[in-house]
């Protein structure tokens, strides 16, 4: 983890570009990363009242220009169609693909979202003294689809999906106030220690991403996560989109500290 947790994002990207394929949580430390959907111009204008109807999963950090893959504000250097370790590609709500870059699928209509991610307050946890156990187990964050409905918007709807960290029960209080400071990486929890309550019948299987061990003294807190947008595809059926692979997010250059609200 040291090695990935020490590297400048753009050298991150240049490794992503050059074909390696790895979950990014425990990468770039310090620096924000962001979901990625990318939809025809005809649609954007749906993502982006969906996604103000709907902050807590959807929190948005940049749009692009139709046409660019670019992020300005974000990554001013970078390429959206190549510098992510993984992208799905969506026809009819269907995944169709799963690729390392999508050069070839680019139009000049396109659209590209980036929305916070709650990769980027780990290293908060870290720095409070508590430990993120999928970087321990070296494996994706597990992420599940709820019984939550978001609110519709345009020809958008669907569940949202939620990330869980197991946390020791002592700890609760102070990962609620650190990431409470992050609303734009989701933010605090949404749900803690029922899952059932949020339609979450086995633990031990997530719909995106791997299970982790929850110890004895821990219990499992759960925070909106931007994969709801991949949810909401699947519900809604648009004819095409794409998006970054669950987990597998765009490492910007942003600093945490420049979107923390205190």
């Amino acid at each position: 983890m040291e090695e990935v947790a020490s590297i400048k994002p753009s050298a991150a990207r240049e490794r992503f570009r050059a074909g390696l394929k790895t979950p990014t949580t425990g990468w770039c430390k310090g620096f924000t990363q962001a979901n990625l959907l990318i939809v025809p111009q005809a649609l954007a204008y749906d993502v982006l009242l969906f996604a103000q109807r709907n902050p807590g999963p959807c929190p948005v950090l940049e749009v692009t220009e139709a046409g660019s893959a670019t992020p300005s504000l974000l990554a001013p250097q970078t390429d959206l169609r190549t510098d992510l370790p993984a992208y799905r590609v969506y026809e009819n709500g269907e995944l169709v693909a799963e690729t390392q870059q999508i050069a070839d699928l680019w139009r000049d209509d396109l659209v590209a979202f980036l929305t916070g991610c709650s990769l980027t307050f780990e290293w908060a946890l870290l720095a409070a003294g508590i430990a993120v156990r999928h970087i321990e187990q070296g494996v994706n964050v597990p992420m599940f689809k709820t019984t939550i409905p978001c609110r519709p918007a345009g020809s958008l709807s669907g569940p949202m999906v939620v990330t869980m960290r197991p946390i020791p029960a002592r700890l609760i209080s102070r990962a609620v106030q650190v990431t409470t400071r992050f609303p734009l990486s989701h933010g605090a929890p949404i749900q803690i220690g029922n899952p059932r309550a949020i339609g979450i019948n086995d633990i031990g299987a997530p719909d995106f991403g791997d299970p982790v061990m929850i110890n004895s003294d821990e219990v499992p807190v759960f925070w909106a996560c931007g994969v709801t947008f991949q949810t909401v595809l699947m519900a809604s059926r648009p004819r095409f989109a794409i998006t970054h692979s669950p987990g597998h997010t765009f490492i910007s250059d942003i600093e945490d500290a420049a979107l923390a609200a205190f």
